[in-house]
């Protein structure tokens, strides 16, 4: 059902409306985007790959270098945070070598403040869980959070195909790619769907939420399953898959990244797209629609999907 609403006390924009995400003035109704197991998986998520994030740099921190191969090539890392000490021996500089080239980056990587003290470490404490130098109860947490990112993932999994979620609304179409430069540009100039165009996903959002689900998760998790020796004996197939566990190691680090890379992103279309209407269907489910409901709804129960 279309919702009429009576004017505002207080007169908002519809343009700054639209920005916030807040219910239209004007005719709309709610959709049903999302539903509950997709919301809870989302959430579940969302508290998991945080604490592993900033768990895993705790981890790094023990030995802040990536190599690549079977075996540390202490001589050339592919990538190293370190410190430089002046001729007291104290810290002075953090720096950054990735290859052959350094960069200054005191402050924030090699080198940061713990307790007003300048201290050599790969990132800085406030960026590691659960303490600034706890290494084994950073691992505990580490491998707790991964397992239940795993069990997440497979009900989410198993619950996409069994619904069809994921060939419905997840798999591009040629319709989707053959829009794709035009939503691009769209993007790029922040303008984003709104009424009925906001029901579906577009073609960035498919491209994107299936790279994460179909490639970078499942790397991610056999990465880091390649790191361990126990697993490794059991199934030699790992390292040889990636090229020896320091490879492992690195993809592993690069997959993390990709993830906080797509965090970032994620949370700035929603913070444009429409915040509060983003955050309200991801706790509640429900979505505004502006304008009227199209004909070829009407009649039919409210529902659909949309993750």
């Amino acid at each position: 059902m279309t919702v009429q609403t009576a004017k505002p006390l207080l007169q908002v924009p519809e343009g700054v409306r639209t920005a916030l995400g807040l219910t239209p003035s004007g005719p709309h109704y709610f959709f049903y985007r999302h539903k509950t197991l997709v919301r809870a998986a989302h959430w579940i998520n969302a508290v998991c790959l945080a604490v592993l994030l900033m768990s895993g740099l705790n981890i790094f921190n023990a030995h802040p270098a990536l190599y690549w191969g079977n075996g540390s090539n202490f001589d050339h890392p592919a990538v190293m945070l370190g410190a430089l000490a002046n001729n007291a021996g104290d810290v002075a500089q953090g720096v950054t070598m990735i290859g052959n080239h350094q960069f200054n980056t005191t402050g924030v990587l090699g080198a940061s403040k713990v307790d007003g003290q300048l201290t050599s470490r790969g990132f800085p404490s406030w960026a590691t869980l659960p303490g600034p130098n706890w290494l084994a109860m950073a691992r505990q947490w580490h491998f707790a959070f991964a397992w239940l990112l795993v069990f997440n993932a497979l009900v989410f999994v198993i619950y996409g195909v069994w619904s069809r979620h994921f060939a419905r609304d997840l798999a591009p179409t040629v319709k989707d790619l053959a829009h794709l430069p035009r939503e691009i540009a769209d993007h790029a100039r922040l303008r984003f769907p709104h009424g009925e165009g906001a029901r579906r996903y577009n073609a960035l959002q498919k491209l994107a939420y299936c790279f994460v689900i179909f490639l970078l998760g499942p790397l991610i998790v056999l990465t880091g399953l390649t790191m361990s020796p126990t697993l490794d004996a059991a199934f030699p197939v790992l390292p040889w898959l990636f090229g020896g566990r320091q490879t492992a190691r690195t993809i592993h680090f690069i997959c993390a990244f990709s993830f906080f890379g797509f965090f970032l992103v994620h949370i700035a279309m929603v913070m444009l797209s429409g915040s509060w209407n983003n955050l309200r269907s991801m706790i509640t489910g429900w979505y505004a629609i502006c304008g009227q409901r199209g004909e070829h709804e009407r009649g039919e129960p409210e529902g659909g999907e949309h993750d």
